[in-house]
């Protein structure tokens, strides 16, 4: 113990490693300081200082939204790599903590002007200069998959990093890890463990275009489940509630909630067998084999709970918010169509409402052996009307008539007239909003679907 009486204290700033899979390989975001700051005309990660009281999850968080506009969950900040660093002029040292993030919302951009001069993705192998060494310090830590490195600078040396001058950076190893070691953020392992015992094996499965985070997990004993951890709690609220009390009606055709944790957002269901029809090249017959037991799967679960007269409808003020967004992105006439489906949709008779799926699409389905189909993702459930769990649907519809009668003829009835207005009316919404989505969120998937189906509902509704 150190004879001293005052403590050597070190100032920590936090640093943001934003993360993304380029065409060659793995990239992150720089940013170029400029004006009166450290560094001026140098590379750098988003990075600063905590603020009081501050701790150091919710100071990249906060330094990520103010210098790139982009929005952080807490569960998406991993710890990358740790600093010790020491500028050239002074003696005094710091620490700097890098964090990994590879999920985030909005587009980066610069939002400091007067502090920042330029904004881009760089390959992780292929990063530009000049950079400030420190950066570059922690950054070649996180390359080499290490926890730490010290890097002590001396009087003599220039504040970028450069070519051909001594590296001083120390990287230091870790502690060796073991086969236990899955990935999995330690509060959803102690959780999903306490569940379903021991945890050999996990393998995150997320959807690439969502913000919620997936993991098929195996047992000491063989059994597989899934993992879920929701985005936001309004998701996990749905999806509890529809495993609850809906989804139990449907029997093996649905996964059974074996736990779920409010606070952490996450839920343990039961592994389904059966492959995706989504993006599958089916033969034109089993497609329609597959459209009929959607329609029967669909018809069991809009009967998995009374109907209720439908409340007031937001779904018009949704529609001129979606509007706005979308507006730079749509063809000649959509808006047109799009508000005149909203003025026949205001006159409708008030609807009934039931429990729906909220997404039902091939990529929410699997197809078992033999032949029946299971339903899964249930975060957007809703008391709803029928036809709202049809418009997303729709969309495998076009041009295949045969499609749309085998789904009726599973769901075992007709749409009624006013049913067939109020279905073109939420497919121009849901298209609407999907377009405002996919180019908000770079989606374009989502954003093409939208499109095509406005396309379709201008086509039926010429004379």
């Amino acid at each position: 113990m150190s004879g001293s009486a005052a403590r050597h204290t070190v100032p920590v700033d936090v640093h943001l490693v934003l993360r993304r899979e380029g065409e060659a390989g793995p990239e992150v975001l720089l940013s170029r300081r400029a004006g009166p700051v450290y560094a001026s005309g140098l590379w750098h990660l988003p990075s600063g200082h905590l603020d009081p009281g501050e701790d150091m999850v919710e100071a990249v968080i906060r330094e990520a939204r103010e210098e790139t506009g982009v929005l952080i969950d807490t569960e998406d900040v991993a710890a990358a790599a740790t600093v010790h660093h020491r500028p050239p002029a002074g003696t005094r040292s710091r620490i700097g903590v890098f964090f990994e993030v590879r999920r985030w919302s909005g587009r980066p951009q610069v939002m400091e002007p007067d502090r920042c001069d330029g904004m881009g993705w760089y390959p992780l192998d292929g990063l530009p200069d000049p950079m400030v060494a420190y950066c570059r310090a922690g950054l070649d830590a996180y390359r080499a998959g290490l926890p730490a490195a010290v890097h002590f600078q001396r009087p003599e040396d220039p504040v970028p990093h450069t070519p051909g001058h001594p590296d001083r950076t120390r990287l230091l190893p870790g502690p060796p890890t073991g086969a236990g070691a899955m990935g999995l953020p330690y509060r959803l392992r102690v959780f999903a463990e306490q569940a379903v015992g021991r945890i050999t094996e996990a393998a995150e499965v997320s959807w690439a275009r969502t913000r919620n985070r997936v993991w098929r997990i195996t047992g000491a004993d063989g059994g597989v489940w899934y993992l879920k951890r929701h985005r936001t709690a309004r998701f996990h609220e749905r999806e509890v509630a529809a495993y609850r009390t809906w989804v139990p009606a449907l029997g093996a055709r649905a996964p059974r909630l074996v736990a779920a944790d409010t606070r952490a957002r996450a839920v343990v269901i039961t592994a389904l067998a059966g492959r995706s029809p989504n993006g599958l090249l089916l033969d034109p017959a089993d497609e329609v084999r597959v459209q009929h037991e959607l329609g029967r799967l669909t018809s069991a679960l809009h009967r998995c709970g009374p109907e209720r007269p439908a409340g007031p409808s937001a779904a018009l003020g949704r529609v001129q918010r979606h509007l706005r967004e979308a507006r730079p992105h749509l063809a000649d006439g959509d808006e047109d169509l799009v508000l005149a489906l909203a003025r026949v949709y205001g006159d409708l008779p008030q609807p009934l409402s039931v429990p729906t799926h909220g997404d039902l699409q091939y990529r929410n389905v699997l197809l078992a052996e033999d032949g029946e189909l299971r339903l899964f993702d249930f975060e957007r459930s809703e008391y709803a009307t029928a036809t709202r769990d049809m418009a997303r649907l729709s969309d495998t519809w076009t041009g295949r008539p045969d499609l749309r009668a085998a789904f009726l003829d599973g769901y075992g009835r007709p749409l009624t007239p006013t049913e067939e207005l109020r279905l073109d009316c939420e497919t121009a919404f849901d298209a609407v909003s999907g377009i405002a989505y996919g180019t908000a969120h770079d989606d374009p998937e989502v954003a093409e679907r939208g499109r095509r189906t406005l396309l379709r509902l201008h086509t039926a509704r010429r004379p």
